[in-house]
């Protein structure tokens, strides 16, 4: 910030915040001129002076205008601008670690052991480049701030295609995640009301139904926190959850003793698309396993930014460090967790296998833990999940009202969306046999459309490395997307799936 001129005898005058909020400055407006003739304006101390020179320091020191939207003020993920490196380790941890890494363990029979570690090193360096790429295009345009995954689509991509390409995935792996989230934090919790009561538990316990409705309101009543910086202690209790109970149950698994029939053969096909349609359904696992890029620049787009402080730098620190403690869970999990087990894992992965192999070998009191870490950390995912989903009906609702929410207003939405994610889980429990066609068709957020949009967007020249890399990896994750759809497909006709509606097991 520019010094201000000191003026014998007159008060001091306080600087410009470093970060207007609610202001937009139109593109084009210039400084006004000052009179150097007249008693009110002469002098190099007198207030107007001082006022045109401080403004003059602060726009040297920004380097450029932000223009803000006024209704960011408003909304839950740019209301806060507080962020720092440590809220975007908590939040890049809570979001990319959770119950999916569990389920890695259950590529490798597929895959084998060298071909399953090659394949989730490659997929983590990977998405770890791409990860870097939306935070480098958040700002990549000076004076704008692309707040949302769906507004770097458009600028990318174009007003409609961008919304085309984008919308489906991001509500998907929003909404979609948070449905999951209750089926699992309600299933988990029952498991672990079983463990603890034991044989005491009476012959008709709570149903599973009412067990995804406590979860369900429990993830509401949380919900009522007011934006995405004021979670960060949630996602702290999220991702340091996630931890220990990924920790607890590779160390737990590979402590005892394995099952003697246990084999690490590579699973055989009587053809070769089965064969094939199982390594893209394998490889699958492996990409689902790596969550929280739709969430990146929600996350940066709580940080304060100015040219010399860009907020590029804390979200990049912050996000390294929470994906490396993501390396340090999700690989034990993946390599201990098959060699405990083998191609004996069961479909609901490590902790469904430490459940039925060792249920009365370990304690229950451990196994108890174990459960209830998982169900923290699905409450606490429920949250960072569910903040673009709040954002946007608030949008919606500042821009046809054009004043903010009230908070009745704000909790009804909440709630609502809560219980329909809730009705929807149990209407359509079908739905965890779709994940793999769906789930296909989001990888393109992780893996390819970051790639296409550092093309589009920062145009590096043709036939350069940055050139053959992006365009080699962006046409690389689309045909992986299209492959591990039809992957799911082929899952789906291979096993069958029965349409059964308000029927949740």
């Amino acid at each position: 910030m520019a010094a201000m001129a000191e003026g014998a005898g007159e008060p001091e005058l306080v600087s410009i915040p470093a970060t207007p909020r609610g202001l937009s400055t139109p593109e084009g407006l210039s400084t006004p001129p000052v009179r150097r003739g007249g008693a009110a304006t002469s002098g190099a101390g007198t207030p107007v002076r001082r006022v045109v020179e401080g403004l003059r320091g602060y726009l040297e020191d920004v380097g450029h205008l932000t223009r803000l939207n006024p209704q960011d003020a408003w909304l839950p993920i740019t209301e806060s601008r507080s962020g720092n490196a440590r809220y975007a380790a908590f939040h890049s941890l809570n979001a990319g670690l959770g119950f999916q890494a569990l389920l890695i363990p259950l590529a490798f029979p597929a895959l084998g052991w060298s071909w399953g570690i090659i394949s989730l090193t490659v997929a983590y360096f990977w998405q770890l480049y791409t990860l870097w790429i939306l935070v480098k295009l958040h700002e990549a345009v000076p004076g704008r701030r692309y707040n949302r995954y769906v507004e770097l689509a458009q600028a990318a991509f174009g007003e409609k295609l961008g919304v085309w390409l984008a919308l489906f995935p991001t509500i998907y792996l929003s909404a979609g995640t948070a449905t999951a989230l209750i089926l699992v934090g309600g299933e988990t919790m029952k498991l672990f009301y079983q463990i603890v009561c034991g044989p005491l538990c009476l012959p008709s316990p709570i149903s599973t139904v009412e067990w995804y409705l406590v979860f369900t309101s429990l993830s509401v009543i949380l919900s009522q926190l007011p934006n995405l910086n004021s979670i960060a202690g949630v996602s702290l209790i999220g991702g340091a959850t996630a931890i220990m109970y990924c920790t607890m149950s590779w160390v737990l698994s590979v402590s005892q003793q394995r099952p003697s029939t246990v084999s690490y053969e590579p699973a055989k096909y009587t053809s070769f698309g089965s064969s094939l349609f199982s390594t893209m359904n394998a490889l699958g696992i492996i990409a689902f396993a790596f969550r929280g890029h739709n969430l990146a620049l929600e996350i940066q787009a709580t940080m304060p930014s100015t040219f010399k402080h860009p907020a590029h730098v804390p979200m990049w620190r912050g996000a390294k460090a929470a994906y490396l403690l993501i390396a340090m869970c999700i690989f034990p999990v993946a390599i201990g967790g098959y060699w405990a087990y083998g191609n004996m894992i069961p479909p609901g992965g490590i902790l469904t296998a430490l459940y039925v192999f060792h249920g009365h070998g370990i304690s229950r009191g451990l196994l108890a833990a174990t459960f209830l870490l998982v169900v923290f950390n699905c409450l606490s995912s429920f949250q960072i999940y569910s903040m673009p989903v709040f954002d946007s009906f608030e949008a919606y609702y500042t821009g046809r009202t054009n004043r903010p929410c009230s908070v009745w207003v704000r909790s009804g939405f909440r709630v609502f969306y809560g219980f329909i994610s809730l009705f929807i889980g149990i209407a359509l429990p079908f739905l965890s046999s779709l994940a793999g066609l769906l789930g296909g068709l989001t990888l393109p957020v992780t893996f390819a459309y970051p790639c296409f949009m550092w093309i589009c967007i920062k145009k590096p020249e043709k036939f350069s490395f940055s050139w053959y890399l992006n365009w080699g990896l962006a046409l690389l994750g689309t045909a992986f997307s299209v492959a591990s759809s039809v992957g799911g497909v082929w899952s789906i006709v291979n096993t069958g799936m029965k349409l059964k509606f308000f029927k949740p097991n």
